[in-house]
């Protein structure tokens, strides 16, 4: 029971791939942070910081919700504060919120432009900033951004160059924290899904349900992460991950489970040639 009292602070753990990965590792007995904006149902995306809570709990984790908008720093060190205080320190930080516009350059106005660098980026950076410190006392500590490759094939600009530039934004964070942590020990990597994953953002503004058909649940990236975790972080960091991968490394590579609809064509994420 590697996770058992680990405390774990995961943004946008309310649905998809934070619940995902809460979840996972809250059947171990984690103590999971929940910081995300939603505590009042929106019926196209489902939950609330306290269903999640509620479900953590039911796993087997604890849990703390805490209402939190990373687009305000104020917001983001109530989080961690209340979180700290609650459960002693933080061991794992997931950088998993995030918005997603893919407009092209004409039809990205300035409101959706700010959204996604407040969040991707911005967001990011400073929720990294104000776990840090409590990283450096973590046990086996890791941060992990749910965050592509730098795929540098101009294909991946092209059509929505807004979102990939605040993405690849969160990437390179990672990379310099990297570099940044080595001295204390606190491994940074990114975790990126080889194909689309079923959450509301395929559902919704991607590609509807036969995108989601084509897709696989988020308890594969959930599972990647488990394992990433538990490496050393003196020893694991800088890695831009793909969670095929990281099965594979760990010998597991019948994935057939994870798809939304057994046997069907699985749809390749974007940023993966």
């Amino acid at each position: 029971m590697y996770y058992q009292g680990k405390t774990i602070f995961i943004t946008g753990a309310t649905r998809g791939i934070g619940k995902a990965i809460a979840l996972k590792l809250a059947k171990e007995g984690a103590n999971i942070i929940i910081a995300a904006k939603s505590v009042e149902e929106n019926p196209k995306l489902g939950g609330t910081i306290y269903s999640a809570a509620e479900e953590i709990e039911k796993a087997g984790g604890k849990a703390l919700a805490v209402q939190c908008d990373i687009r305000f720093e104020e917001q983001i060190i109530a989080a961690v504060e209340k979180g700290v205080e609650q459960f002693g320190g933080i061991d794992i930080l997931v950088n998993n919120a995030s918005a997603i516009s893919l407009t092209n350059t004409e039809q990205t106005d300035a409101k959706k432009f700010d959204l996604m660098h407040d969040i991707n980026v911005r967001g990011t950076f400073l929720v990294s900033k104000h776990c840090i410190p409590y990283l450096k006392k973590g046990k086996n500590p890791h941060i992990l951004f749910l965050s592509p490759p730098l795929n540098m094939n101009p294909k991946w600009f092209g059509n929505h160059v807004a979102y990939t530039i605040s993405k690849y934004n969160m990437s390179m964070i990672m990379m310099g924290l990297s570099e940044e942590l080595k001295k204390y020990q606190i491994a940074s990597n990114a975790l990126w899904p080889k194909t689309t994953i079923a959450t509301a953002a395929v559902q919704n503004l991607l590609g509807g349900q036969a995108l989601m058909n084509m897709s696989r649940t988020a308890d594969i990236i959930a599972d990647a992460a488990y394992f990433i975790f538990q490496k050393h972080s003196s020893q694991c960091t800088g890695n831009f991950f793909i969670d095929e991968n990281v099965l594979a490394a760990e010998g597991i590579t019948d994935l057939s489970h994870y798809a939304v609809i057994p046997g069907a064509t699985l749809y390749n994420d974007l940023f993966t040639d």
